[in-house]
């Protein structure tokens, strides 16, 4: 059974991007994919994952082509509790368009969120149970997996004035809402994620999209995935495909690579990036050392006091002997 129960840890641990618990023995980024996992970081740990990419835009409408390139950066601070995790979602993007009557050039912050996502329901905290006496039972199809984790992120968008990636010239504070769901399936070789986005809420022109993320871990060190990504609002509608690979170098890092393209002219859009994931985990495994460390004081006490009431008891049955 223990045997059984180590094979799914392990098993869990063959998705570098994608895990089911708070804090896990590897890291748990995010990228290279939009999708917010549900799970948090861990409490007290700290991570950043950092990306650059380059862009090819052309508008058969308008009549314009543009390339640039643009970085990202997200940190994450799992703070009070395992389910909780601060995020800084930052994009900085720059590009040059050239018409058949001018060139200019476009930059700024295309994205500024600060928020916190909260794991409000967890189907995989309890250990898997196994069934020694059936094989079927261990390795037919499981209705559970179909059970998703879910956590809730709120946040606001921060807005500069005159900023050409925002619909309005003044600077703004607009909230930001997604419910995330994430699936194990396959004893967690492959990882569904979805998340419902609702963004620029009470403004002119509010966004809503979806993210479908499905993740593939072939062996310890690499994963692959697939994504659909869609949203749609009066400023600006689209549907992009994504796919990309990710390759864990230690438990703390990792490097990823994704394309993404979509299926218009309206702009026809053709992104490439690269990107690393890196985490802090020194004072979540000096809290663990902590724990254990009480944790065994604790049982040899336990083990000291029993074997006290052991020797009592031995004394006791020596005293009532002498006297019978």
């Amino acid at each position: 059974m223990l045997k059984n129960k180590n094979i799914f840890i392990t098993a869990l641990c063959l998705v570098p991007q994608f895990f089911f618990a708070q804090y896990t023995d590897v890291i748990n980024s995010n990228r290279p994919g939009e999708t917010m996992s549900a799970y948090a970081v861990g409490k007290s740990v700290i991570q950043a994952e950092f990306g650059v990419y380059g862009i090819k835009e052309k508008h058969d409408l308008l009549n314009y082509d543009a390339s640039g390139f643009g970085t990202d950066l997200t940190l994450r601070y799992g703070a009070f509790f395992e389910q909780l995790e601060f995020i800084l979602d930052l994009q900085y993007q720059m590009e040059n368009f050239d018409t058949p009557y001018t060139s200019y050039k476009k930059n700024n912050f295309k994205q500024t969120v600060l928020g916190a996502k909260y794991l409000i329901y967890d189907p995989y905290k309890k250990e898997r149970e196994v069934n020694i006496y059936s094989y079927k039972a261990n390795h037919s199809f499981n209705w559970h997996q179909l059970i998703p984790a879910v956590s809730l992120f709120a946040g606001a968008n921060f807005t500069g004035a005159d900023n050409p990636y925002y619909f309005s010239p003044q600077s703004a504070i607009s909230p930001k809402v997604a419910l995330i769901t994430q699936n194990l399936f396959g004893g967690g070789k492959w990882v569904f994620v979805t998340n419902i986005i609702a963004d620029y809420i009470a403004t002119d022109y509010p966004s809503y999209g979806y993210v479908l993320t499905l993740t593939h871990g072939f062996n310890d060190k690499w994963s692959g995935f697939v994504e659909n990504q869609g949203y749609k609002s009066d400023f600006y509608s689209d549907a992009i495909v994504r796919g990309g690979a990710a390759y864990l170098i230690n438990s703390n890092l990792q490097v990823d690579a994704s394309v993404s393209t979509n299926f218009k002219d309206t702009p026809s859009i053709l992104y490439g990036g690269v990107g690393v994931s890196w985490r802090y985990d020194g004072r979540y495994k000096e809290k663990q050392m902590e724990f254990k460390a009480n944790d065994k004081a604790k049982k040899n006490k336990d083990n000291q006091m029993e074997q006290r009431e052991i020797d009592y008891q031995a004394k006791e049955r020596k005293r009532k002997a002498k006297y019978e």
